[in-house]
C-alpha cells in the first residue's frame, strides 16, 4: 500500500456496490458501507463506466428505497476516458492520496496498481449472505490503524 494517508475514495459502481446498471441489486451493507465510509474518507467519488446521468438515476433510486444515505445521490462523480480508470482524473486529488475500490484488475491505471484495493464481485445469484462490503470495509479501516 501507500505510505501517504488516503484522503479520496474512488469507489467502482458495477459489480462493486451493486449487481449491474441494468438489475440494479444493491450489495448486502450498502448504506452502512457508505456510512463509515464517508466518516474514514475526507472525500468520496464515483468511478464508474457508467454514464453520470444513468448513475445519478440509479443513485436516486438507491437513496429513496433507503439503500443508501441521501448524500449519495450527490456524490462527486469522476468524468473520464480510456481504458483504465486512472485517478489522475480526480479533480484536485493526488494519486499517492487515492484508493480505488473496484472489483476488476483490467480497470487499473499502469502504475496504479499500489492504489487499488480489489474488492470481491458482486455476481448472480446475488446473495443476501454476501460480505463483500463488510470485508471491504474492514480493510479500509485497517489503513488507518496502521
Amino acid at each position: 500500500m501507500t505510505s501517504h494517508r488516503p484522503t479520496t475514495l474512488a469507489l467502482d459502481l458495477e459489480g462493486t456496490l451493486i449487481s449491474n446498471a441494468m438489475s440494479q441489486i444493491p450489495r448486502p451493507g450498502l448504506f452502512e458501507f457508505l456510512e463509515r465510509c464517508a466518516l474514514i474518507f475526507p472525500r468520496l467519488v464515483m468511478f464508474t463506466t457508467v454514464n453520470e446521468a444513468k448513475f445519478r438515476h440509479i443513485a436516486q433510486l438507491l437513496v429513496e428505497e433507503g439503500k443508501a444515505p441521501a448524500w449519495f445521490a450527490h456524490i462527486e462523480y469522476v468524468n473520464w476516458q480510456g481504458e483504465t480508470k486512472n485517478l489522475e482524473y480526480i479533480p484536485d486529488a493526488r494519486v499517492e492520496e487515492s484508493i480505488l475500490v473496484d472489483d476488476f484488475e483490467i480497470y487499473v491505471h499502469p502504475g496504479q496498481a499500489a492504489q487499488w484495493m480489489q474488492i470481491e464481485f458482486f455476481d448472480y445469484p446475488y446473495s443476501e449472505e454476501d460480505r463483500g462490503l463488510f470485508k471491504m470495509l474492514a480493510k479500509l479501516e485497517a489503513l488507518f490503524k496502521a
